[in-house]
């Protein structure tokens, strides 16, 4: 025992003068001034490019800004538009601002904006069902939009970090591949360098319309394991650590000079199925392994009291969530669907159908601590029930399920209702053609409800219709909720001005300031 404890922290140490020495190179090739002031964060997911119309570091960096964004209660409040509105759900006006001018010194214009959103549109398909414009018209400061049908939530589908506004002339100038690494967004911060999977430099636009940023200079960093994270938060490195995992933070709150904050979010940690795997194609096995997925122990044991139990993609606590039961792990109910799916226990207590073992290829990924952790869980207790589980760790989990079909599932995170709404999620993980749905999920009767609600204007139509939605994705398990998790961030005691937010997108803002 005490060899393993020796090799533990022999461990440590080295990850601690990896840490340092990382920390000293930084210092070393970022030359800072002594008198600006500098914030460093880590982010847990690396960013191979800074295209704002398929990735969110952008955003999160400060570099660009949307039309409309979320206010601290998930309400929508104009941003680069002032004031938006509409008769009929179909044909909408934007005004856009008169004050904003982007990075370069070009002034926003309602034709900018156009340009950019079809840019959007061009670069990530799955826009186009999420926006539906049929056309766009730009006179000055003011941008007409027509949706392809009475579209109600347009304005919260232009929330979406993905619409971020950018000057498209710019990227004329630079070249597509130059731009997409230094693009010319709004924000308060502009690209200084940027270095693939490993981080960003950023430093503050001077002339940001809605007033000169606090910090001089920020340095954002990818790294996806967790403990290296918190490593780097306890060594002083960074000032501000997301996604950290839950063991680590009692030696966190220890320190006099650092503090965490674990703020309720509007995030699903869940279990997706692979409609493409015969494995899981049939229903009595995706309910089998619902049965199979211990939510109580993955709230109490890996989050650690960081999150609760999940009885749907939507906390119960939203006015949209559903009031089910949670469901408890049964495995003999487990067991006996199986047989319903024409399984049976062979000699070693193995399910099994025409000779074959029951094996599946679960995915995870490491970028959300809890993610790895909650495989293991269900791979443990599906044993139970004679369901053997592989678990494969990859890279990026987006590419892997996208790219391949030989998986049958996999732990995922999404942020359910980032924008006080369920049709975000519906639109993009469950609908056809989702830009999150990697499961290939297809059911025609929640189709239906989703394209009912698209259509609805109505908040307490709206409200039942996504109840609605939300039990036919549990009747069917297209997905298995396991928890709703808190945001884990800890900071450095000398950033001020800044907490983390529920919706996730707004994290480097000219507001916050550092001692």
């Amino acid at each position: 025992m005490n060899y393993y404890k020796k090799l533990i922290a022999c461990a440590l140490c080295f990850i601690l003068i990896m840490v340092a020495g990382c920390s000293t190179t930084q210092t070393s090739t970022s030359k800072q001034n002594d008198t600006e002031k500098k914030v460093t964060m880590i982010f847990s997911f690396k960013a191979a490019n800074l295209d704002p119309h398929t990735g969110f570091t952008p955003i999160r960096a400060g570099i660009t800004e949307t039309l409309l964004k979320l206010d601290k209660k998930s309400n929508i409040e104009g941003w680069l538009a002032e004031k938006w509105e509409t008769t009929d759900n179909r044909e909408w006006t934007f005004t856009i601002r008169d004050d904003v001018t982007f990075q370069n010194g070009k002034k926003l214009d309602a034709e900018s904006v156009k340009q950019s959103l079809e840019r959007s549109v061009e670069v990530n398909e799955s826009l186009g069902e999420s926006l539906k414009i049929k056309s766009m018209q730009a006179d000055g400061q003011i941008l007409k939009i027509q949706t392809t049908e009475p579209y109600p939530a347009l304005p919260s589908e232009l929330v979406n970090p993905y619409t971020s506004i950018v000057d498209t002339e710019a990227e004329e100038k630079a070249g597509k591949e130059e731009f997409r690494n230094n693009p010319i967004g709004t924000g308060p911060f502009t690209v200084k360098k940027f270095k693939a999977n490993q981080q960003v430099e950023v430093e503050k636009n001077k002339d940001y319309w809605a007033g000169k940023p606090k910090v001089d200079y920020a340095i954002i960093k990818f790294n996806e394991d967790a403990n290296v994270r918190a490593l780097a938060l306890q060594s002083k490195e960074a000032d501000v650590v997301y996604n950290l995992p839950a063991e680590s933070l009692k030696a966190i709150e220890k320190e006099n000079e650092l503090s965490v904050e674990s703020v309720p979010g509007l995030r699903a940690h869940f279990i997706l199925y692979n409609s493409q795997s015969q494995k899981v194609s049939d229903v009595k096995v995706r309910e089998a392994l619902d049965l199979l997925l211990d939510r109580k122990s993955v709230a109490k044991e890996i989050m650690l009291g960081h999150g609760v139990p999940a009885n749907g993609p939507f906390n119960s606590n939203l006015p949209f969530g559903i009031d089910d039961e949670v469901k408890e792990m049964n495995v003999e109910k487990a067991k006996n669907l199986l047989r319903k799916a024409g399984y049976t226990e062979n000699a070693d207590g193995k399910m099994e159908k025409d000779g074959k073992p029951l094996t599946l290829e679960l995915i995870t990924y490491k970028a959300r601590p809890e993610l790895p952790l909650i495989a293991q869980l269900m791979q443990s207790d599906a044993a139970k029930a004679g369901v053997t589980i592989e678990i494969k760790n990859v890279e990026n989990a987006d590419t892997h399920l996208t790219e391949n079909k030989d998986w049958d599932l996999g732990t995922y995170s999404n942020n359910t209702s980032p924008r006080g709404d369920g049709s975000y999620f519906f639109n993009t993980a469950l609908s056809e053609h989702g830009a999150l749905n990697v499961g290939k999920v297809n059911i025609p009767e929640l189709n239906e409800v989703i394209k009912k609600l698209n259509a609805t204007s109505d908040l307490e139509k709206r409200t039942k219709l996504t109840q609605q939605a939300a039990r036919i994705i549990n009747q069917e398990v297209a997905h298995s909720y396991a928890v709703y998790p808190n945001i884990i961030v800890g900071m450095n005691k000398r950033v001020l001005n800044w907490k983390p937010t529920a919706e996730e997108y707004y994290i480097l803002t000219h507001t916050l300031d550092v001692k």
